[in-house]
């Protein structure tokens, strides 16, 4: 037996030739130039003996596929199964790209193994030739399928495969896999595809939820999948299993799961919520299809969706794919199959190491294609507050990260420190000196950047004003409520209203707004006239974010908790209270600046949340604990300052709400 192999360096290819190597024969295998190189690192991979493998070089879309006249006489008259694996999946390429390389590279393939006398014409079909089917589609059906003309892919799968059926020089089999994913043993895969453009969507979810609050999800449909090497060893088996020949084999999880089970399931895998239950696709469907047209075509409502796709990482085209009612029986494989250990692994068992490899290796954020350097490198920042804390702490690694850094702050001499340290490091920084509280001030520093520098690319209201102190002992101090909104809420919003023309004339700019957790809560005793002000411009920053979106300009609130800062200096028993470094502030931006979420949040911030909605007299009762737990500072009070010794049940309930403001 020998074997020559289409897309043997590609995914499903090189476990194809890892078992093929095991078996006697000569194995050849078509080689794309400037390929070689993978398929030496697969061999490794592998740990297989390059030298058990000869290599063709030629090109999918090419006459013979590219073959030499050299080469072709190597291989004439010496194959006896030709397995054709090679194709593009790639749901957003062009219907013109899809046919060359998919029906036209099988019709070249299959020119090539009738010239080297192939007994058999192995070829790597998919489900897609189904289309949207609604109901079992089993092996021997072919022409059944339906909708093929949604997305190019489907309808080359289906042409291709239709050219192997209508030859008739040899004999053939065809090999339909559904969606095919990481290694069950190893979780490796090389590309997202189909379950991976969600895991985005809950990476996200796991990371702004507790996991014991149950979530929603996406009903969807069937959601058919695979793991790399049951196909390859199914493959390999049938292949070499005599009178097989004339069969199609659907390669899929029987009875599989639906859509929102295997969400549920990678969700779990990741540490996060359980999906209790879906919100279908078809959400829309009650409406009549043309009104449902009109809708979707508006200008907005596309931005909208485009914008939400492009945030979870989600191809468009991806969406139609969301809702299928296809099952597929797989009557042919299991009979063929029959009497070996080669089955589907239920995905449970897994799901962890699938979801293991694709945070380690392929999550965007991790593989460094959306790095803060490349991200920011050359932009114009502002920071405000930025001479010390969170703001000296973020300037700092904006400078390092290659932003031209404005540090914004009352304090000149401060804000000088940080500027010459980051010019030592060899970043670009330069001070303003403004007192913010005064609106004229906001004004002329915004223009003299403008001025300076240019429109602004990223402004970062970071400067506040935190009050702690009970009602009862403000009621003769209302310019406490006056001073704190002057700065927590009217400076940012000056700041942002006179940046934003020129943010628009730019093409697009981000505004972060550093606010606080218990905005999240609603309820913070002793800080209301703090928690007001920046719950004010939480709304400001939503409202603003609606009518900027399309003009591609993003607005997030950074939900911090408790930071080590100067600010919170004046509260004596904060030492005895678990903070966040400024660095670890910093890295809650960081993730603001790469992702331009509506909001930042960190878990117990989420629970309180939850908590307020689910439970809001309980929460009301615990924030009502902790205010008489925890006093009003000496200072508060008008005496002098004593040391602070905390309770065991104050340390307690401070661990208890951890990063919450007490």
């Amino acid at each position: 037996m020998s074997y020559f192999v289409t897309g043997g360096t590609g995914f499903i290819g090189k476990y194809i030739l890892a078992n093929l190597a095991k078996r006697e024969g000569e194995i050849f295998i078509l080689v794309r130039e400037g390929t070689e190189d993978k398929f030496h690192e697969n061999c490794e991979l592998l740990n297989l003996d390059p030298g058990r493998f000869t290599i063709i070089m030629g090109e999918l879309a090419e006459p013979m596929l590219g073959v030499s006249d050299v080469d072709k006489e190597k291989i004439h008259g010496k194959v006896t199964e030709f397995i054709h694996c090679a194709a593009m999946y790639n749901i957003t390429a062009t219907a013109q790209l899809n046919h060359d390389i998919n029906v036209g590279g099988t019709r070249e393939a299959l020119a090539l193994a009738k010239f080297a006398g192939a007994k058999c014409f192995n070829h790597l079909s998919s489900i897609a030739v189904a289309g949207f089917y609604h109901g079992v589609f089993n092996e021997h059906m072919f022409e059944q399928g339906v909708g093929l003309d949604v997305n190019p892919y489907l309808k080359t799968k289906y042409d291709s495969e239709a050219l192997v059926r209508e030859q008739e020089e040899m004999e053939y089999r065809i090999f339909r896999p559904s969606m095919v994913i990481g290694h069950s043993r190893t979780g490796e895969i090389d590309k997202i595809d189909g379950p991976y453009y969600l895991f985005k969507t809950l990476q996200k979810l796991r990371n702004i939820l507790p996991s014991w609050i149950p979530a929603i999800g996406i009903k969807g449909g069937e959601f058919n999948m695979v793991p790399v090497d049951y196909v390859a060893n199914a493959i390999d088996h049938i292949v070499n299993t005599p009178e097989t020949q004339g069969q199609c084999y659907h390669l899929v999880d029987n009875p599989g799961v639906k859509m929102i089970e295997a969400l549920d399931v990678f969700s779990q895998a990741a540490h996060g919520s359980r999906l209790s239950a879906g919100i279908s696709p078809g959400l829309l469907d009650f409406i009549p299809a043309p009104m449902r047209g009109a809708l979707l075509n508006l200008p907005t409502v596309r931005h909208l969706i485009d914008q939400t796709l492009a945030s979870l990482k989600v191809p468009k085209e991806a969406l139609k794919l969301l809702d299928l009612k296809t099952k597929f029986d797989d009557s042919n494989t299991r009979k063929a199959l029959a009497g070996t250990d080669i089955a589907v692994p239920p995905l449970r068992d897994y799901a962890g190491v699938v979801w293991d490899y694709w945070e380690r290796n392929l999550d965007p954020n991790r593989m460094g294609s959306r790095t803060l350097e490349q991200h920011i490198e050359g932009k114009v920042t502002v920071v405000t507050g930025a001479s010390s804390g969170i703001g000296r702490a973020l300037a700092i690694r904006l400078a390092s990260a290659g932003a031209k850094v404005m540090l914004v702050a009352r304090g000149m001499e401060q804000l000088k420190e940080v500027e010459q340290e980051i010019l030592a490091e060899g970043g670009e920084a330069y001070s303003y000196n403004c007192d913010l509280n005064d609106l004229e001030l906001c004004d002329q520093v915004i223009d003299r950047i403008h001025e300076e520098h240019g429109a602004v690319d990223l402004l970062v209201n970071n400067a506040g004003r935190s009050i702690r102190r009970s009602l009862k002992l403000t009621y003769d101090r209302f310019h406490d409520f006056e001073r704190t909104m002057q700065l927590n809420y009217f400076s940012p919003v000056r700041l942002t209203m006179r940046a934003l023309p020129k943010m628009v004339e730019a093409g697009g700019a981000h505004v972060i707004n550093i606010s606080t957790i218990a905005v999240l809560g609603g309820s913070a005793p002793r800080f209301s006239a703090y928690v007001a002000s920046k719950a004010a411009l939480d709304a400001w920053s939503k409202s603003a974010g609606a009518e900027y979106c399309e003009h591609n300009v993003a607005f997030t609130n950074v939900h911090m908790p408790l930071v080590r800062t100067p600010m919170i200096e004046s509260s004596p028993m904060y030492k005895f209270a678990p903070t966040l470094s400024p660095d670890e502030a910093v890295a809650m931006i960081e993730e603001a600046i790469l992702e331009q979420h509506v909001e930042v949040n960190t878990a117990i911030g989420s629970a309180m949340r939850a908590a307020n909605i689910l439970a809001p007299k309980l929460y009301e009762l615990l924030m009502s604990t902790t205010y008489k737990m925890f006093p009003d500072t000496a200072a508060a009070q008008g005496l002098p300052e004593e040391e602070v010794k905390p309770t065991p049940e104050q340390v307690a309930l401070a661990a208890l709400m951890s990063g919450n403001y007490l």
